[in-house]
């Protein structure tokens, strides 16, 4: 069980790191596409932050803590953090692959999940993986 609780906290931090990362980019972006991509990432970061909670509420269900600090969220995050401010088109491309990247997470969690027969765990890590391939294809879209 604490394999699985681990990687649900992976899963937190990483998610918390997306949805800040799509949150500056929705505040930085410039160019003649401004307006579209402005309301992309807007939609972007207001999905990811609306999951958060409930990812937090699956590792409070598994019988631990949730963590819930910004040192801590950087130990356990697959999302390198962004400093810059890059083109639009390097935005894509970043949040696109820092995405797949949280669906890895997602697999491996359902993965254990599903070896340790929770079965409520399983249905939201299902449900969150088919809204993160939705993302990817959309993030994808714009290249």
């Amino acid at each position: 069980m604490e394999n699985l609780i681990e990687e649900m906290k992976k899963l937190l931090a990483s998610s918390f790191s997306l949805y800040l990362k799509a949150h500056n980019y929705h505040w930085n972006v410039t160019g003649p596409n401004f307006g579209q991509y402005h309301d992309f990432f807007g939609e972007l970061y207001e999905e990811i932050h609306a999951s958060i909670d409930t990812t937090a509420e699956e590792i409070r269900k598994l019988g631990d803590f949730a963590p819930g600090s910004l040192s801590r969220y950087s130990e356990l995050t697959v999302i390198p953090d962004e400093t810059t401010i890059p083109e639009s088109s390097v935005m894509f491309r970043r949040l696109a692959a820092d995405n797949d990247a949280v669906i890895g997470v997602l697999y491996t969690a359902k993965g254990m999940a599903d070896e340790q027969n929770k079965i409520g765990t399983v249905d939201y890590l299902e449900s969150r993986i088919g809204i993160h391939e939705k993302h990817a294809w959309m993030l994808k879209s714009f290249e």
